[in-house]
């Protein structure tokens, strides 16, 4: 018998973490992949991007100019919409094709779901938003895997399509290039908020729900190489990885960086997840400061993202500059004033 009225349901109190912050820790992370860089002994197919430098997803030569890229992504809810939640878990599955300058042509659904307590037509719902964001991105939707677990979760897997001579890499960044940013920053504190009081944030849920594909099609249009988009490790998380990668520094300018409304207040009255502190802890070193970047500034960086926006190197139109790749600066991959 299912535990709770549907009118009555808060599905964030479901989950222990929310949307991208649920992540393991990057450090963490790092570690346990450290042993799997090995190549296949006798690949079938040219990988041209794999676990190396930690990019947004795998892509492989399929044959001449086109490349498969392949990604999942997953995680417990981050609103108590569960439509929302459903197209927000799914945006956030089909950006990592974006990020890297492909197009969707194929996902399946990730169901993970406790029948005992929550009713199986908010599944429903959750799995109607996931098909309305695919439609909307051109992508066919068949079938999936559904499991019974104690914690609801929802994402998919995605294969999409791109021009092996043009992908979109987080290791393509060279000194001089602009840093953009697609999308405001604050989601992560914004969502901490709506779990613990239930305050709804029109603004975060329409970013969240916004593909990245107008975006990725212009950064190709422009000759952009070097791109990433920004998720659970925060903007310095992934502008960390991206910087190492390319062996270069990102200086970033603070006040260049748009924020969502209410996300100064969200930090400020410390709705703050455990995922962004680990975030900014894993940058701390790699990062130096300049004089005025106060404490809730670094944390705001560091926001745990979920369907964030693309981080580009290079300008395209409507995205807002944010700093620029600069020559190597000793063990400093971030400055940030």
């Amino acid at each position: 018998m299912v535990a709770v009225a549907e009118e009555m349901l808060r599905l964030t109190r479901y989950a222990r973490g929310g949307g991208c912050a649920c992540k393991i820790p990057p450090g963490e992370l790092e570690a346990s992949l450290g042993g799997l860089l090995s190549p296949l002994t006798a690949p079938a197919h040219e990988l041209l991007v794999g676990l190396e430098t930690g990019d947004d997803a795998a892509a492989v030569r399929l044959s001449g100019e086109t490349a498969i890229i392949v990604t999942t992504d997953f995680f417990t809810p981050v609103v108590d919409d569960p439509y929302d939640w459903g197209r927000i878990a799914a945006a956030n599955a089909l950006s990592d094709i974006y990020a890297m300058g492909g197009d969707p042509i194929l996902a399946v659904n990730l169901l993970a779901w406790p029948r005992d307590l929550l009713p199986m037509s908010i599944a429903s719902e959750v799995l109607r938003g996931g098909y309305d964001i695919a439609c909307a991105a051109g992508c066919h939707l068949a079938g999936g895997h559904s499991i019974d677990d104690a914690e609801p979760k929802y994402g998919m897997a995605v294969t999409g399509i791109g021009d092996a001579r043009r992908l979109l890499r987080n290791d393509a960044g060279r000194a001089g290039m602009p840093l953009s940013l697609t999308k405001p920053l604050g989601v992560g504190v914004l969502n901490s908020r709506h779990k613990a009081t239930g305050e709804v944030f029109p603004a975060a849920v329409a970013t969240m729900t916004a593909l990245n594909r107008d975006a990725s099609h212009a950064a190709l249009r422009a000759g952009v190489t070097c791109a990433t988009d920004v998720t659970g490790f925060g903007l310095l998380g992934h502008l960390h990885k991206l910087a190492r990668a390319s062996g270069v520094t990102a200086v970033v300018d603070a006040a260049a960086v748009p924020y969502l409304d209410g996300a100064r207040e969200a930090v400020r009255d410390g709705f703050v997840s455990g995922g962004s502190h680990r975030n900014l802890d894993w940058v701390q070193p790699h990062t130096r400061w300049g004089a005025g970047v106060t404490d809730s500034e670094r944390l705001l960086l560091a926001d745990a993202q979920t369907s964030g926006g693309m981080l580009i190197a290079g300008e395209i139109p409507g995205a807002t500059v944010i700093g620029e790749l600069v020559p190597a600066d000793g063990e400093h991959t971030l400055v940030v004033g």
